[in-house]
């Protein structure tokens, strides 16, 4: 049994997976209020969530939302003894994507990040396979960067208006379609992938 966590965007979304199949889950848009909602939904879930395997998203996104999900899925690893794993947001979204419209075969995640800039990686279907690496940036270098027509969340409309083509579609990620990634993408180390350097440094 896996629990999927993710809690990185507006929304706050688990799942309980056996195999292949999604035996429950939750999908909630609610904004802010992560730390509030997370342990609910969970208890919510048959055998209140309990999983061999838990699977967090561990970024980019909501800094305070990507810590509340690795908290969660640390503490319940350390209870169940269960292997705790992590993917990344914008590969999540890109499957979903691929997933909801098969005629499309190139895209761009563009998720709102901190200090005007966004989070940007590009995918085309075959595999997954990343076009360019995640990176931060700003609107107006987006728009230099980004080659495909479609680019998917929350900063993409934002893009298409900057840019005056392309289509935009906002979608947030689902922890039930996590099934949508390749083994590969859903097996990294638990850490948060803040998708920026710090802005505070160490003094010398």
């Amino acid at each position: 049994m896996i629990l999927a966590i993710d809690t990185t965007s507006e929304a706050c979304s688990v799942a309980l997976i056996d195999g292949d199949t999604v035996v429950a889950a939750q999908h909630e848009i609610i904004g802010r209020g992560h730390a509030e909602r997370l342990a609910p939904m969970i208890a919510e879930l048959p055998d209140k969530g309990r999983a061999d395997t838990i699977i967090v998203d561990c970024g980019p996104g909501s800094f305070t939302g990507l810590r509340v999900g690795l908290a969660m899925a640390r503490a319940l690893g350390f209870a169940w003894q269960a292997e705790v794993y992590g993917y990344s947001a914008l590969p999540l979204m890109a499957a979903m994507a691929f997933s909801d419209d098969e005629a499309v075969d190139r895209l761009a995640v563009t998720i709102l990040g901190g200090h005007g800039e966004m989070f940007v990686q590009r995918f085309e279907r075959t595999g997954l396979r990343e076009i360019a690496p995640l990176a931060s940036m700003t609107p107006d270098r987006a728009i230099v960067e980004i080659k495909e027509d479609l680019m998917i969340g929350n900063g993409a409309a934002e893009l298409v208006a900057l840019a005056g083509k392309g289509e935009a579609r906002n979608l947030w990620p689902r922890a039930a379609d996590v099934l949508l990634l390749p083994e590969s993408y859903r097996s990294l180390a638990p850490h948060p992938i803040y998708g920026r350097a710090p802005d505070a440094k160490p003094s010398q």
